[in-house]
């Protein structure tokens, strides 16, 4: 009995002792949880900022402001206008939006960190991709292609909105396109013969292209902001495309006594572009018209529209034109890290191609 009633003890104390056991486990794995969740960094939005209320950032919104990145570079006057607060105000939330985003100067190598999240679409030529660096347009870039009518530039456009649906190990970006067309040029049916050539479903690849007719230059600048509001919505947006750039900006403003305008609202644009390209981690590719300088004596006369506003602007740029046997060339006039160089590519029913 003695025994017994030891043994009866020893058990009674074992499992005493392992719910005090379970008892301060519990709590520790709160305390952990609840640790993990202070140290997670919570992005900072525009109602965290100081005199910024819930009717303020409804105006943003509305005037095509959605993130700290696009309120922290706009003027004073613009986000008093635009909120409906005063400038004291405005410019309180610029400063704080500049400093929650720590907009400051860091390091080459602090740099190199923030642009690894680069994506990169194939233009399906090899060729191509290798004049560009080797993996074809990459986000947080412009990319203009600009060229005679028949050169390719809209092909290369329709072959980009399909690459970049595809996966990053097949050159793609796994995301949405963004076709602005300015020209009527898209077709659907020639999307579906791409998406056949690399062995994609056509209905999935057309529903994954959000294309917007744009009837005047206001109407082209309104739907970028479109594009701003589509990105904060969740959609997977990885390339924007502008067929073509200037065609709208070329007609409606024609002459030398217009020419400052049209420039200076290009110019506004550009930046605009730019802007979408930093912010939400897309890549842009234009196409330019050409017109013939009769100034040019000796070589190609084919020069782009736009001048030095489009051409600054643009991070990469090439000029397209047609070759023999139905080839065609790009050459890459103008990049921040790649030589000068030319390209063969064929445009074949597939998409762009190497080989006919």
């Amino acid at each position: 009995m003695v025994v017994k009633k030891d043994a009866d003890d020893i058990k009674k104390a074992v499992l005493d002792d392992e719910v005090v056991s379970e008892e301060v486990k519990v709590p520790a794995k709160k305390k952990v949880a609840k640790k993990k969740i202070e140290e997670e960094e919570v992005e900072p939005t525009l109602v965290d900022l100081p005199g910024i209320g819930p009717a303020a950032v409804a105006k943003l919104e509305a005037a095509g402001i959605y993130d700290l990145m696009s309120l922290a570079v706009l003027p004073v006057a613009t986000l008093s206008d635009g909120a409906g607060v005063s400038e004291a105000v405005a410019r309180k939330a610029i400063q704080a939006a500049r400093t929650m985003m720590k907009l400051d100067f860091v390091d080459g190598m602090e740099f190199a960190k923030k642009r690894a999240n680069v994506t990169y679409i194939t233009t399906g030529s090899k060729n191509v991709d290798s004049l560009l660096g080797g993996r074809g347009i990459e986000s947080k870039a412009i990319t203009e292609a600009f060229g005679a009518f028949g050169s390719g530039k809209t092909q290369m456009a329709l072959s980009l909105a399909v690459n970049a649906q595809l996966s990053v190990e097949q050159g793609g970006a796994a995301g949405k396109a963004v076709y602005i067309d300015t020209e009527g040029t898209f077709r659907p049916d020639r999307i579906k013969q791409m998406a056949e050539g690399i062995g994609a479903n056509p209905e999935m690849v057309l529903k994954n292209i959000l294309v917007a007719r744009a009837f005047n230059s206001d109407h082209q600048i309104l739907l970028l902001d479109k594009i701003s509001e589509l990105v904060k919505n969740g959609e997977p947006i990885k390339l924007v495309i502008v067929d073509s750039l200037t065609a709208h900006f070329r007609s409606e403003y024609s002459g030398r006594g217009q020419l400052a305008d049209r420039q200076q609202k290009l110019n506004r644009y550009m930046h605009n572009l730019m802007k979408l390209a930093e912010t939400s981690n897309v890549a842009i590719y234009v196409t330019n018209q050409v017109m013939s300088n009769p100034a040019q004596m000796f070589g190609d006369p084919t020069t782009a529209i736009g001048g030095n506003i489009v051409g600054h602007a643009s991070t990469y740029r090439m000029y397209l034109r047609r070759a023999k046997q139905g080839s065609r060339v790009a050459k890459l006039i103008d990049s921040p890290d790649m030589p000068d160089g030319e390209a063969v590519y064929f445009v074949t029913t597939a998409g762009i191609k190497d080989k006919a």
